[in-house]
């Protein structure tokens, strides 16, 4: 396991008396790539701001290798950050860009080049040091943000939604590059994101954020397979979410239909969510269906067409290469492994998992 690296331990924010983070507890380990993912308002730019040290939280401190560093202002601090306005300077050069904090550090001159020629190589810009931030495309100028931030070796590169200004092709390019970077660097990133494509692709480590809470904290894979609470299910993707009831071990009442799964220890006729995903609902003919309905919506996305299918009152969303017709007939099958079961919160504490991994 890699060391721990950073550690957030109580951290607690409020802003004109709204309560933005309540005693977060985070940790981050060395090399990782750990992103910080949830709606608008969530806490995930407010803990970015707290770990580089542009805010200062109402209580609760933050450890770096085992230093308390909560009073350090962010140039004393082994952390730099990326935002998504990328505060280039418009009268320099990307050059000097670049070696703007080294300047400030009085680095000599030819520590200073080859620095520039060693980040510029990095983010795949030789030969543009006497461009102007004016005559860069939006990636470039990310790029060049990106660059002025390495050369200063940072212990940990933070990046507050980078990528949120650039078009769809050009952001899935540089999802690659960052990955390659973080590889190349064997440095930490901390990412924040509001796009939960951009955290599965990107993450070593994925961490959910509601209403300064931590959701769920796991891998990609951990938290789009294995959701701890419908927040989590439908924020992910898409999911459909259905009221349940758990008969016993083994078997979920769903829309008055019981259906076979894998979960246990759940208690006897207990009220459940349950989450199935689109891609997991198979379309079969009527009779061999768990439950039946009809096809009332499609759309084409490309790689699969995305089915609306009406059944026992509830629209099911379902993922499926094979096209339909609207107004078929059809049979609702759910493979027992697919169907996730878990609690019905009964409060936002209550959602909220335990906030340590």
């Amino acid at each position: 396991m890699k060391n721990k690296l950073i550690d957030l331990v109580n951290i607690s924010k409020s802003y004109d008396g709204v309560t933005v983070l309540d005693e977060l507890n985070l940790y981050i380990r060395e090399n990782e790539f750990l992103t910080l993912l949830g709606p608008s308002g969530c806490g995930k730019t407010t803990t970015l701001r707290i770990l580089g040290g542009f805010e200062r939280p109402d209580h609760g401190n933050v450890f770096f290798n085992g230093n308390d560093i909560t009073g350090l202002p962010p140039n004393k601090r082994q952390l730099n950050t990326v935002f998504q306005k990328y505060a280039l300077f418009p009268h320099m050069s990307v050059a000097e860009n670049i070696s703007f904090g080294l300047k400030i550090k009085n680095k000599p001159q030819g520590y200073i080049d080859d620095k520039i020629r060693y980040a510029l190589k990095l983010v795949n810009m030789d030969g543009y040091e006497n461009r102007y931030p004016a005559a860069l495309s939006g990636g470039q100028q990310q790029r060049v943000a990106i660059a002025r931030a390495i050369v200063n070796e940072p212990k940990v590169l933070l990046l507050d939604e980078p990528l949120g200004a650039l078009d769809l092709k050009l952001r899935q390019d540089m999802q690659y590059e960052l990955m390659r970077l973080k590889n190349e660097l064997g440095i930490t990133f901390v990412y924040v994101t509001h796009d939960q494509e951009e955290a599965l692709t990107m993450s070593d480590t994925i961490v959910v954020m509601n209403q300064g809470y931590i959701q769920q904290i796991g891998t990609p894979e951990d938290i789009y397979n294995e959701p701890q609470n419908a927040f989590v299910a439908d924020f992910i993707g898409d999911s459909n979410i259905l009221d349940g009831r758990m008969i016993r071990d083994k078997l979920v009442e769903i829309l008055g239909v019981k259906f076979d799964c894998v979960d246990t220890g759940f208690g006897e006729n207990k009220p459940v969510d349950v989450v199935i995903r689109p891609e997991d609902v198979e379309l079969v003919k009527p009779e061999k269906g768990i439950l039946s309905g009809r096809v009332t919506n499609i759309i084409f996305k490309g790689v699969h067409y995305e089915m609306e299918v009406h059944a026992n009152g509830y629209d099911w969303l379902v993922h499926s290469t094979r096209l339909q017709e609207v107004g078929k007939e059809v049979g609702i099958y759910v493979d027992p492994f697919n169907i996730q079961i878990m609690n019905k919160p009964e409060s936002t504490d209550e959602e909220a998992v335990p906030v340590e991994e």
